[in-house]
């Protein structure tokens, strides 16, 4: 009898082993999800044992043939914003938050259709990830990519099936920064490496924030030609705002003129738009939290989409079953689950000013097929990264394409671009 039981758990681990899933991270069933037949994982990746710092990952199977189909990799920006909450549960991931904030309910647009999709809570202080080392939340572009090169090496060990399996790189808005210095981190560690590889085959970006001194400046003009502010506040914008003054240098540096002028438009435009796209409709917190206490269905609907997403999940990760069944929190961080964390720092305004199509040429040179998609979002404008595409003399294969037919309204627009193909 023991030797039968020695074999049957040899087997369950040969299993367990040959799949390349860890057990210990099986996320059985969400609290309030539904029935779905592909697998979830969660968990933490130790990137620095000695400092104590760890990220937090959520995994998904693509729900048919995930044992043939790609690994994409999801970053959300901020800086300091949880791809949890952002990318996997409001976005692209197979689950919404429900109306009252204690369920989930099906995203029938969900990318695990395509793929298999992995979401990474980065850098530590974000969300769930944390550090044991006070130092490591004043962070910066270049810490936090080395941090993810280890993190993808590790998770890769935790899940070895996936070593040779084609790596996609993708997130939004601040992951402008962070996925084209990943996608060079992980070709620099292929040029060095003698054995392992990284099979990385594309990046995609949504809406990125490349240059924050050109992308401030595209707001206002998003603002000014869409209507939102007067003419005279416009002109003075465009004529007494110089960007890369008021993002980097001390106050004194910037007009009266201009803060005036800045102060009223962002006055004007107030709480009443919705800054990620503004054709929707916009969610009033003090609503939501009321209808939530009573655990009414709090889901105002603006053309088919739920704007009180961003609430919903809120609630929804603060609970303690959920942080259970996703084996978060393993520390009891003493403060709560936030979609934007003020405890992951940038560590000089550096960061914002260096130029991400440095990086993008680089993974096109290495053949690495790049992707750059835009909403119409006033905080990260189309226009800047068109303007820098041509600056570049990149080949635009598809320029400004909308995702929409006749009666649908324009949901989404993209640029393509190639560049040529060399080697590093």
């Amino acid at each position: 009898m023991g030797r039968w039981w020695f074999w049957a758990l040899f087997g369950v681990v040969l299993v367990l082993s040959v799949n390349g899933y860890p057990e210990e991270d099986l996320v059985v069933r969400l609290p309030g999800q539904p029935e779905v037949g592909f697998r979830q994982f969660a968990g933490y990746v130790d990137v620095d044992v000695k400092a104590g710092r760890s990220l937090f990952y959520y995994f998904v199977e693509a729900e048919d043939d995930p044992d043939t189909k790609a690994l994409t990799l999801w970053l959300n920006g901020g800086p300091g914003c949880s791809s949890i909450g952002g990318g996997a549960f409001t976005e692209l991931g197979p689950f919404f938050p429900s109306g009252d904030g204690r369920g989930l309910r099906r995203n029938s647009k969900s990318w695990n259709k395509a793929s298999n999709l992995l979401f990474v809570e980065s850098p530590a202080g974000v969300g769930w990830s944390y550090s044991n080392t006070t130092s490591d939340y004043t962070c910066g572009d270049a810490s936090t990519a080395r941090d993810m090169r280890v993190f993808m090496m590790k998770w890769l060990e935790k899940f070895p099936a996936f070593k040779s399996r084609a790596l996609f790189l993708t997130g939004e808005s601040y992951a402008g920064h962070y996925i084209p210095q990943l996608a060079v981190a992980l070709l620099d560690y292929n040029s060095h490496s003698t054995g392992f590889k990284f099979n990385l085959k594309g990046v995609a970006i949504g809406n990125p924030l490349l240059r924050l001194d050109r992308d401030s400046a595209a707001t206002y003009e998003f603002f000014w030609s869409h209507g939102m502010i007067s003419d005279e506040i416009g002109l003075t914008i465009t004529k007494e705002c110089d960007f890369d003054d008021y993002i980097y240098a001390s106050p004194h540096n910037v007009s009266f003129s201009c803060n005036q002028a800045l102060s009223e438009a962002n006055i004007i435009v107030g709480e009443y738009i919705n800054n990620y796209d503004v054709i929707l409709d916009v969610c009033y917190p003090s609503i939501v939290e009321q209808e939530l206490r009573l655990r009414k269905m709090a889901t105002k609907m603006s053309v088919g989409i739920d704007v009180c997403m961003t609430y919903e999940r809120l609630f929804y990760f603060n609970l303690p079953e959920v942080q259970k069944a996703l084996h978060a929190n393993r520390t009891g961080l003493n403060y709560r689950w936030t979609m934007c964390s003020g405890y992951a720092t940038l560590l000089s305004n550096s960061n914002l000013k260096y130029e991400a199509f440095d990086f993008i040429q680089k993974n096109t040179k290495a053949c690495c097929r790049s992707l750059m998609e835009h909403l119409p979002n006033p905080l990260i404008r189309v226009e800047g990264l068109y303007l820098k595409l041509l600056i570049m003399n990149l080949v635009v294969s598809s320029i400004l394409y909308c995702i929409a037919s006749c009666t649908e309204r324009i949901t989404d627009f993209q640029i393509l671009f190639i560049g040529q193909c060399s080697e590093l």
